[in-house]
């Protein structure tokens, strides 16, 4: 069915009419249909020939000098703004837009019906973006990549075999117990430090604090435990000097990452340039950190070969998913280190943060923290202590963590390179393009959500019985099908757990409720974190 659109206001200094309805100035004619693939002038699927198909060049684009554009973003600090500047340009410009930045080309979407038909001609080997800097580091310096930098069949291999220990529900099952252990430690050492330090009126004990910090220490130890089959003691009153450098290194690395994504990675190598530089050797960092626990955890497999253990275990004990890798020997040693270091390096930040946006949202509505309270108590009551039931019993926890990636998406765009042409908004994408599903745009759009500024975790279970064919498109903070986030079962479970634990044990409230200004490095972060007060139950 196609929508002509033809109301419109004439919009000052500006060709043709601007439409009311997504703000753009549509060029005469612009026949509004439903995405599909160009098949000799026709769509599959026995839908209707697409008339009036506006072509690649006529997508409204932000300029066509992709250096003069680079240029603007450095003088006007838009990296670090870079969700704001695409959910104004989506504004301005319709629901696509090309936008062309030093060698870097996309198109960018955002209607759940348009990533529908993107993912639709991903293909059997899915493509992403690849982050040009990760792969220049691992090539200089002779490392093998992992999945999140391979394409191709050789990618579909490595990611059919970590699935069987990441993404599967018998690993899920497996890998649970640990950061169940690990949540309940993080709200031990809260209470320790609320005794020592916590204030309040008729000796009730309150902390106020910034717990990004904490979160940080938390994330690196559950994934420590999940990956490495071990702690490394996070929570003591002195922390290891190594873990420490390690999170500022994963930090430092994800800050100097965009900025190189723009540029050619071996000029600036060879030109020595300190951005460069830097973040080479944030990744040596993490690559050592990575290496002395994989062989920490090889030795202990090695000692305990010969002994009767299910496999993926030393004695009993479950010895993470590097045991688990090296036991099935399906991957070769070097594969199983690049693979491992991409979790390490990828599990930090993309956890710690997300959950000190969950805390700022769930302290400052007091009513809906209620709601998932009540919803933790009687679930974890009835689960005897299994955490996996607890988690079932909660939909809200789960509709809690979708509504905080819905407003504060970790990565802000999802990329595809469809391996066909395709049609979007009436306008023909050519097969091999660039395309990102922006999705902070996404999130916050009114065409897409109703009310989308209020967090409404249950608006999740609301819409479970819907039916819509794009309905599914509309929470891709994970990624989506086989390409998706390979670590997502870790770190969904990783978040819930840290807030059933910590709704069972405090009351949150926030000193201040107002907006959070919030920046991108390669994921989206608060530019200060919350504070956050915790009040024992």
């Amino acid at each position: 069915m196609s929508t002509r659109v033809t109301a419109g206001i004439k919009a000052k200094g500006s060709r043709g009419s601007r439409n009311v309805f997504f703000g753009v100035a549509p060029q005469k004619g612009l026949c509004v249909t439903a995405a599909g693939t160009v098949v000799h002038g026709k769509l599959e699927g026995g839908k209707r020939v697409v008339k009036g198909m506006r072509s690649f060049e006529e997508i409204p684009h932000t300029g066509r000098n992709g250096w003069l554009n680079l240029l603007k973003f450095w003088r006007e600090n838009r990296f670090q703004q870079l969700h704001k500047h695409m959910e104004r340009t989506f504004n301005t410009l319709g629901p696509i837009y090309r936008e062309k930045l030093g060698t870097l080309s996309s198109v960018n979407i955002m209607l759940p019906s348009d990533v529908s038909e993107l993912f639709k001609s991903e293909g059997l080997h899915p493509r992403r973006m690849t982050l040009q800097p990760w792969a220049t580091h691992r090539e200089i310096r002779n490392h093998s990549k992992g999945i999140f930098l391979k394409n191709g069949e050789e990618w579909r291999a490595d990611r059919l075999q970590l699935n069987k220990e990441v993404m599967m529900s018998a690993a899920v099952k497996r890998f649970l117990p640990l950061l169940d252990e690990v949540a309940k430690d993080f709200c031990r050492m809260l209470q320790t430090r609320m005794e020592k330090e916590g204030r309040g009126e008729e000796g009730k004990c309150v902390l106020t604090i910034d717990p990004s910090p904490d979160l940080f220490r938390f994330a690196l130890e559950a994934s420590c435990h999940v990956l490495y089959g071990e702690r490394i003691g996070l929570f003591s009153s002195s922390p290891s000097l190594e873990s420490q450098k390690f999170i500022w290194a994963v930090e430092r690395m994800l800050t100097t990452t965009p900025p190189l994504l723009y540029l050619p990675p071996r000029l600036l190598l060879r030109m020595g340039a300190p951005l460069w530089t830097q973040h080479a050797t944030a990744w040596d960092h993490i690559f050592s950190h990575a290496e002395a626990r994989i062989q920490r955890g090889y030795q202990r497999l090695s000692t305990s070969l010969g002994r009767a253990s299910p496999a993926g275990t030393a004695g009993g004990h479950y010895t993470g998913v590097l045991g688990q890798l090296m036991e099935k020997g399906q991957l070769s040693l070097d594969l199983i280190k690049a693979n491992i270091t991409e979790l390490m390096a990828g599990g930090v930040d993309t956890t710690a943060v997300p959950l000190q946006f969950a805390l700022f949202e769930l302290g400052r509505n007091p009513e809906v923290q209620e709601s998932v309270r009540q919803q933790v108590r009687a679930s974890w009551a009835q689960a005897g202590g299994d955490p996996q039931k607890a988690l079932q019993g909660a939909p809200l926890l789960k509709g809690t963590i979708k509504e905080v990636l819905r407003l504060y998406p970790g990565g802000i765009t999802v990329q595809r390179y469809p391996v066909r042409d395709i049609v979007l908004q009436n306008y023909h994408i050519p097969a091999g393009t660039l395309v990102q599903a922006c999705i902070y745009p996404m999130g916050r759009s009114e065409k897409v959500f109703e009310d989308p500024l209020h967090f409404d975790p249950s608006r999740w279970s609301r819409e479970e019985g819907q039916r819509a064919e794009a309905a599914g498109f509309r929470s891709l903070a994970f990624g989506f099908g086989a390409r998706q986030c390979v670590g997502r079962r870790i770190a969904e479970n990783e978040m819930q757990l840290l807030l059933m634990h910590i709704l069972l044990s405090f009351h949150l409230s926030v000193p201040s409720s107002e907006d959070l200004n919030t920046t991108v490095t390669l994921i989206l972060q608060p530019e200060t974190p919350p504070r956050i007060t915790f009040s024992k139950l």
